[in-house]
Formats: C-alpha cells, sequence, structure tokens
C-alpha cells in the first residue's frame, strides 16, 4: 500500500515547527493527525486480510473504468448522481466504501446491515440522525451520505496523495504534490496507481465485477496523466464550467476549516489566493490533457448545458461513447432532469471575497475561456 511519508512528515514539520505556535494548532494538528493514523493502520491490516480471505480479488480485471474528473464546484457530483442511476452499466463507489476500501469489511458492513434489518433496523435509523448532525451543514454545498454516491478522494488521502490533505495543512506550494499527484516522481506515480487499482479491483469485486467501474474525483485534475497511463482503455468525462464561478465556490469550502485551526487564516489572503491557484492549474492540466487522450475515450460537457437539460446532456455522452439508454434509465433522467430544475443554489460567491480578480482569471485562463466561449 503506498503512503506518501515523505510528503507527510514535510507537512508535520509546517504545521507544527514552522509556524507560530498555538495550541489551538497543536491540538487540532495532534488530535486528527493520530485518527487518521488509527485509520489508515485499521484499513492497511482489512487489506491485508483481504489478501488471506478473499485472494480472487487480485485477479479481478478493471475493464474500461470511466472517470469523471474536472475542478471542484463544476457538475461532477450531478453527473455521477445521473450516471449512477445506469445500475445496469455500471457500479460506482459510496462514501462508507471509500473510508473502508477493503473486501472483508464490505462484507462485515454487508452481515450487519442484514442483522439489523432483522430487528427494524433501527441501527439504520439511529445513523441516518447521526448522518444530518454530521454532515447536515454541508448539504446546500454538497450533500454527503455515507450510503451515497460519493467520490474517491478518500482513497487517495489514505496515500496522502489528495487535496483533502489542504484541510489540516494549509501549506499548498510546499505541498504540491497532495493536490498534483502528476508531479510525482515517476516511481511514486506508478506505485499511487498500483495502490489505486487494488482499490478498484477490491469494490468491483465485492460489488459488482462483471460492470463498470464509475468514479468521480476532483482531485484527479491533477492525475489524469498517471491515470491515462495506469488504464489506457478508460473514458474519461471532464466538464468546463466558467471559472469566475468555479473558483470562488472552490475555495469557499476550505476557508471555514482552515480557520477553525488557524483563525488567522482570512478569506482573501495567501492560502486562499495558492489554493484558487492549484484550481487554475487543474483548469490547465485538463485543457492539455484533451490533446493526448484519444478523442474517443473522452468527453467534455458545458456546465451550462448539464444544469438546463441533464437527460439531452446524457443522452449525447452516451452517443459519444456508444451505450444505449434503456427506457428504465430514461425513466430516472426524467425524474432528475425535473428535480434539477426545481433547484436553486442559495450559494454566491465572487471573485473579490478571496483575493482573485477577473483580470488575473483571464490573464491565467485566456486561451480556455476562449477555446470553450465563457464570456470574459
Amino acid at each position: 500500500m503506498f503512503f506518501n511519508w515523505r510528503l507527510f512528515f514535510r507537512a508535520l514539520r509546517l504545521l507544527l515547527w514552522e509556524q507560530p505556535f498555538t495550541w489551538r494548532r497543536w491540538a487540532y494538528g495532534l488530535f486528527f493527525t493520530g485518527l487518521f493514523l488509527l485509520f489508515l493502520g485499521f484499513v492497511t491490516l482489512a487489506r491485508c486480510l483481504d489478501r488471506i480471505l478473499f485472494p480472487g480479488f487480485r485477479r479481478q480485471p478493471v475493464r474500461s473504468p470511466v472517470f469523471i474528473i474536472a475542478p471542484p464546484r463544476s457538475g461532477t457530483t450531478l453527473t455521477q448522481n445521473l450516471l449512477s442511476l445506469d445500475t445496469e452499466r455500471f457500479v460506482h463507489l459510496k462514501m462508507y466504501q471509500t473510508i473502508f476500501p477493503a473486501v472483508c469489511l464490505q462484507r462485515l458492513f454487508d452481515g450487519l446491515v442484514t442483522v439489523d434489518g432483522w430487528f427494524g433496523r433501527p441501527a439504520e435509523r439511529l445513523l441516518g440522525w447521526c448522518e444530518k448532525r454530521w454532515f447536515g451543514g454541508w448539504d446546500d454545498l454538497h450533500k454527503m451520505r455515507l450510503n451515497q454516491p460519493e467520490e474517491d478522494d478518500a482513497l487517495f488521502l489514505y496515500a496522502f496523495a489528495s487535496e483533502a490533505v489542504y484541510m489540516l495543512f494549509p501549506f499548498i506550494r510546499p505541498l504540491w504534490e497532495a493536490g498534483f499527484p502528476d508531479a510525482l516522481p515517476p516511481e511514486s506515480r506508478r506505485r499511487l496507481m498500483a495502490y489505486y487499482r487494488s482499490c478498484l479491483q477490491r469494490h468491483l469485486y465485492a460489488n459488482g465485477p462483471d460492470k463498470t467501474l464509475l468514479s468521480k474525483a476532483t482531485q484527479s485534475c491533477g492525475t489524469v496523466d498517471s491515470l491515462m497511463e495506469a488504464f489506457p482503455d478508460a473514458k474519461f468525462v471532464t466538464i468546463i464550467r466558467h471559472p469566475y464561478r468555479s473558483l470562488p465556490s472552490h475555495v469557499s469550502l476550505f476557508v471555514p476549516v482552515w480557520q477553525t485551526h488557524s483563525p488567522e487564516i482570512t478569506k482573501d489572503g495567501p492560502v486562499s489566493r495558492d489554493y484558487a491557484q492549484l484550481a487554475i492549474e487543474w483548469y490547465r492540466h485538463l485543457f492539455a490533457f484533451r490533446k493526448k487522450v484519444n478523442p474517443a475515450q473522452y468527453y467534455c460537457i458545458d456546465f451550462r448545458d448539464l444544469v438546463k437539460n441533464p437527460r439531452t446532456t446524457l443522452e449525447q455522452l452516451y452517443a459519444h461513447f456508444g451505450w444505449t439508454v434503456s427506457p428504465e434509465l430514461a425513466r430516472r433522467l426524467d425524474l432528475a432532469t425535473q428535480r434539477q430544475q426545481e433547484f436553486k443554489s442559495k450559494h454566491e460567491y465572487t471573485l473579490e471575497e478571496f483575493g482573485l480578480s477577473p483580470e488575473l482569471i483571464q490573464s491565467e485562463l485566456g486561451e480556455l475561456m476562449e477555446f470553450y466561449r465563457l464570456e470574459r
């Protein structure tokens, strides 16, 4: 199992010893680092047990996986939810499956769900109440539930190769490879992808050996080259949304978390600007990627079309890849389209709130904006 220890110890040094001392930062840093290492050890042990109890997962093929990749706040969750409606074709990852990526643990949870059903599902109701307490505050931004489709971020977090690292360690430039794994040395990239493949093999083995793996990961904007090398038959679905809209929304997710352990971090300060720069580099990386990948394996969705008419957008994607929309999927897409047309976000953000400006974005992404005909 790959873990970037070098980057991990650098992150700890930056947080604990290269910043002005505060009890709050040390308390948060040590508590969540300890909790993370506890989960890492538990999952590593479970994955070792997989090799004894379920050795067949190592022979599980990962055929033509579908990766949904775009900068955060660009409609990746909506796209994943829509494609996940095609249960005959795809198997996706749920949140609890990304937190516990081991066959033996998923089998254990399946057994517990069965037992809970014998007694009228009291544990399910209790868990639902807990989820609303834990995640309810995020519902307007990104609804999270343990049994709903979720991105692969936790899988990469266990390798310390995820933008989630920046929540506790807000040092984007010194820890650049965490959010941009394509910048890792070739051998580290190879080991990271070998670990990731083993996660996908386990998931398919436990949940749908004959289905197509459907993955969503915004942080994979910085991993697309590695994914293409590791999965040469993969299909890539990306989404283009105006950076004036996605960038401030992206940064807004992390600012409250940073201020919990480091109140001196301001919305429009250098940390926010560095984090926005990471997203800008993701835009550029994906823009360059479109020329590297076989056009038959790549499809770009316009965010404006996606939110206006999800069904038509998905039908066009299916036509591009030569897939058939079944009558049942068409019915589900009609219902999803109706819900989407009734939805209106309650959150609006501006570039200026986070120390950014239209001029800066145009200077960085002008070519991309012109290519996709995005208004300046």
